[in-house]
This record gives C-alpha cells, sequence and structure tokens, in this order.
C-alpha cells in the first residue's frame, strides 16, 4: 500500500490534481512497478475516473521548525498566574499536602491530624498539627534540643534522636488530650510493627497521618525513626514495615533485630567500635563530645533505655533558664529613632561644621 505522504495523486483523463483524497478508493491494478492504478471518486471532477499515483523512490526527511524564540505578548502577561509563594520558593508539596488536610465532607471540626517531622543541621522537630481555613495549629511540638534534660546529649540529629523525639512528641499529645493511661504504645520496643489498637470502653486511639514535606521517602530514612517513636509512643499511624531499617526488598520481609538496633543506637555504637580500631585519630576527631563526656560504646544503649523510661514519666515541656535577657541585650545596640526636631538639628549642626571648616581655610590662606 502507498503512503499517500510519499504519493502524487495525477487525474489522468484532464490532468488536473485531485483535491478529494479522503474518497479514494482502493483498488490496485495490473500496471507496472512504478505505476498503481487507483479508483477514485471525485464530485468535481467525473464521478468515476481512474487516478495515477507516481511514488517517490526516495522519501523527503520530515521538515524540522527552526528555533523559533517564544514571543511573550501583553495578552500573555495578563492572563499569567502566578503560584503560590511556598511552591515557588520550594517549600511546600501542594499535591500532598491537599491529600493530608482536606477532610471528609459529612464531619464538623474534625480535622486530621498530621505528625510533621522536619530536620535541620542540628535538631530534629516532631509537631502535631491540623489546618484551618485561617492556617495551620500546632497541637504539641517537640524537639531533639530537649533530649538533654533525659539523658541523651550527643547525636541529636541521628535515627535513634529521631526515635526519641517522635517519642516525646507522642506522650506530650497524648497527655494533653487525656489518653496518655489508656493507650502506653509500646513500652518495651523490640523492633516489630504494631499499631495502635482501639482499646474497650475508651476512646478511640488519636490517629495522625505523616508528613515527611519535601525529604525523600528512602528505606531507613530518619523521617521513620520518628515515625516509629510516635507509633510506639501511643499514636496511630497508619504505615507499613517497607521503610524501615532491616526491611530486605528481596525477601519482603523486615529483620526485627536491626530495627531493635537502631531504636537503642547499637549502629552507632558500632561504628564506633570499627572507627576505633580502624582510623583511631579520627575517631578521638568525629566522637571526641562522647569521649569529653566518658561516654563510650557500651554505654550508648544503657543511656536510651534510660531515656525512654524517663521521656514516659514526664514528657512535660520545661523552658530552659536563660542566663540572659536577650531581648533586652539586643535593644542596647539598637540605634533609636530620631524625631523629625532631632534630625533637623543635626543638619544644623553639619552645616555649621561645614563653614567652620571653610572659614578655618580661608584664614590659613
Amino acid at each position: 500500500m502507498v503512503d499517500m505522504a510519499d504519493a502524487r495523486i495525477v487525474h489522468v483523463a484532464q490532468g488536473g490534481v485531485v483535491e478529494n483524497k479522503s474518497s479514494l478508493r482502493f483498488q490496485k491494478s495490473p500496471a507496472s512497478a512504478r505505476e498503481l492504478w487507483w479508483l477514485c471518486y471525485s464530485e468535481i471532477l467525473h464521478p468515476i475516473t481512474f487516478c495515477v499515483v507516481h511514488t517517490n523512490p526516495q522519501r523527503p526527511r520530515p521538515f524540522k521548525m527552526p528555533f523559533v524564540k517564544e514571543v511573550k505578548t501583553n495578552a500573555y502577561f495578563s492572563r499569567y498566574q502566578v503560584k503560590y509563594r511556598r511552591r515557588r520558593e520550594g517549600k511546600t508539596d501542594y499535591y500532598a499536602r491537599k491529600r493530608l488536610v482536606v477532610q471528609a465532607k459529612n464531619k464538623y471540626n474534625a480535622p486530621k491530624y498530621r505528625l510533621v517531622v522536619r530536620f535541620s543541621n542540628k535538631n530534629i522537630t516532631v509537631q502535631v498539627v491540623y489546618a484551618r481555613l485561617q492556617g495551620d495549629f500546632v497541637l504539641v511540638a517537640a524537639n531533639s534540643r530537649e533530649l538533654p534534660r533525659y539523658g541523651i546529649e550527643h547525636g541529636l540529629t541521628n535515627w535513634t534522636a529521631a526515635y526519641a523525639t517522635g517519642l516525646l512528641a507522642a506522650r506530650r499529645a497524648l497527655t494533653k488530650l487525656g489518653l496518655a493511661d489508656k493507650y502506653q504504645g509500646v513500652a518495651e520496643p523490640d523492633g516489630t510493627i504494631s499499631l495502635t489498637e482501639a482499646v474497650e470502653d475508651a476512646p478511640r486511639p488519636f490517629k495522625a497521618y505523616l508528613d515527611v514535606g519535601l525529604k525523600r521517602t528512602s528505606t531507613g530514612s530518619r523521617v521513620f525513626g520518628a515515625l516509629k517513636g510516635a507509633s510506639d509512643g501511643g499514636i496511630f499511624i497508619p504505615h507499613s514495615e517497607k521503610r524501615f531499617p532491616g526491611y530486605d526488598n528481596e525477601s519482603k520481609s523486615l529483620d526485627a533485630e536491626v530495627l531493635k538496633k537502631y531504636i537503642f543506637g547499637g549502629h552507632v555504637a558500632e561504628y564506633m567500635e570499627s572507627l576505633e580500631e580502624e582510623d583511631d585519630e579520627r575517631f578521638k576527631k568525629q566522637f571526641s563530645t562522647y569521649l569529653e563526656s566518658g561516654v563510650g560504646s557500651e554505654d550508648i544503649e544503657e543511656i536510651y533505655t534510660n531515656a525512654y523510661a524517663a521521656i514516659r514519666e514526664d514528657p512535660s515541656f520545661k523552658p530552659t533558664d536563660k542566663d540572659k535577657d536577650w531581648k533586652a541585650e539586643s535593644l542596647k545596640h539598637r540605634s533609636k529613632k530620631l524625631t523629625n526636631e532631632q534630625r533637623k538639628e543635626n543638619i544644623q549642626q553639619k552645616i555649621s561644621m561645614f563653614k567652620a571648616g571653610q572659614e578655618a581655610g580661608e584664614d590659613d590662606e
């Protein structure tokens, strides 16, 4: 069959080009290899005429458009709509936020709660947040800066610190809601996955959804350390075992011992031991704060075990005592705003000083 792009349709009887190509009825005639006869119907020409199609032995290359600069007219700019500010700044994924925030339309004053986990260079922040039309409201918040109060003074951004911060946020939220006694969570974590279930003759467990923001959800990420801590703290967070350390994608199973090791800082202790054997100088440099406090690899598990018990005993927030009133300290170095009369007086002083300098120069001459 001949490609219409490679053919030229010519009317045999009158020598004109057939315009109505869609009305072709393909009927091959015993002609030469270079000429194929087709029966075509045209309303403009004779109702039944024969057309010859001369095929092109070398099909031309497709035409490529040259580079054309996009011209943005006034209509483009007048109709242009910018994206949300936090999308322009690359801070919020509104596709995910819409699904985390929108509540069921058949409910009243029943917002979706989010477990918001964010990381900085030195801290981990875990918040329980709900959204309203006025904006987001924080129910409770916990920061890894509070962990030294419970005995965790080093490694405030690692996986185990994320677990402890999530546990602190969960116990603090349930205490505020009056559910701390009814939902204890997992008091002795063993590395297994267990979701918080409802208790008879008691309110349903507090439910929240994990909000990771723009962070990549890789297997073993610290985000899921905070998730595991909040889940063991008694909050019902829907999740599976696929993103925790120790999950094998080939066997589709979770090694509970590996996850338990991460919960109690075993991976840090192993790294300390291996680094001390391989490079003692680097070990003393990297773990200098541990060594100053007298913390060794054998002490880490006990530190975290005691910290988890202390968090469950008293998860309340206690502000730190500031040694200085920093607000008053900063006001000391701030220049006071001048009144209009004071500014005019300063200008007159500068003018008089300038004139006095000119007169002194003339006297010297």
